[in-house]
């Protein structure tokens, strides 16, 4: 049985790479702070008694389910309030214009020359442009097989398809993000 704090070691190992994904799912920087936070609980209410060796797969499911469930949820707010604004004379559209992808740095480069961090942030930027444009679960695949680094069955048991879907979805992100990066001028 896991300790408390190898559980509050583990969650913190996990949260910046977490809190970027859902950020790339939902595009909003509070909302992916929520989605994190919420995994994080469940995971520690429900799954804490598990062996620390099944967290990361059992956060990873939880984490992608908790995007799609506010996903949904978003879905149908925004289904209501627009219908409700078709009746409303004060219909007023705001979008948000905060950039939502911004960059946020890593500290696990040594020490790079400022020419280097300001390529990086540069490239790092147009990546994650790039991967904001990719479908949803083109994105989800790609992120958990690259990102996280997990292979095709555990990609496949957390987002609940086949291999076979988990291999289409990273081909299809992969020679996407490739072609829209050549376009830029960025070769991975």
């Amino acid at each position: 049985m896991a300790s408390q704090q190898q559980l509050n070691d583990f969650l913190a190992s996990v949260e910046r790479r977490a809190w970027r994904q859902a950020q790339y799912a939902v595009r909003d920087h509070e909302h992916a702070l929520d989605i994190v936070q919420d995994a994080m609980l469940k995971l520690a209410t429900h799954y804490a008694d598990k062996p620390a060796s099944e967290w990361p797969m059992l956060f990873q499911t939880i984490l992608q389910n908790t995007i799609r469930d506010f996903l949904r949820r978003n879905k149908l707010r925004q289904f209501w309030v627009s219908l409700f604004s078709k009746f409303s004379s004060n219909s007023n559209d705001e979008t948000d214009s905060a950039d939502p992808l911004s960059y946020v740095p890593h500290n696990s480069e040594l020490n790079p020359s400022a020419e280097q961090a300001v390529l990086q942030q540069q490239n790092m930027a147009l990546i994650e442009e790039g991967l904001a444009l990719l479908p949803a679960r083109q994105r989800e695949a790609f992120l958990l097989r690259y990102w996280e680094e997990m292979d095709v069955q555990e990609t496949a048991q957390v987002m609940g398809c086949s291999e076979g879907s988990v291999k289409t979805h990273c081909s299809r992100a992969c020679h996407t993000l490739a072609d829209w990066l050549k376009q830029r001028g960025l070769t991975l």
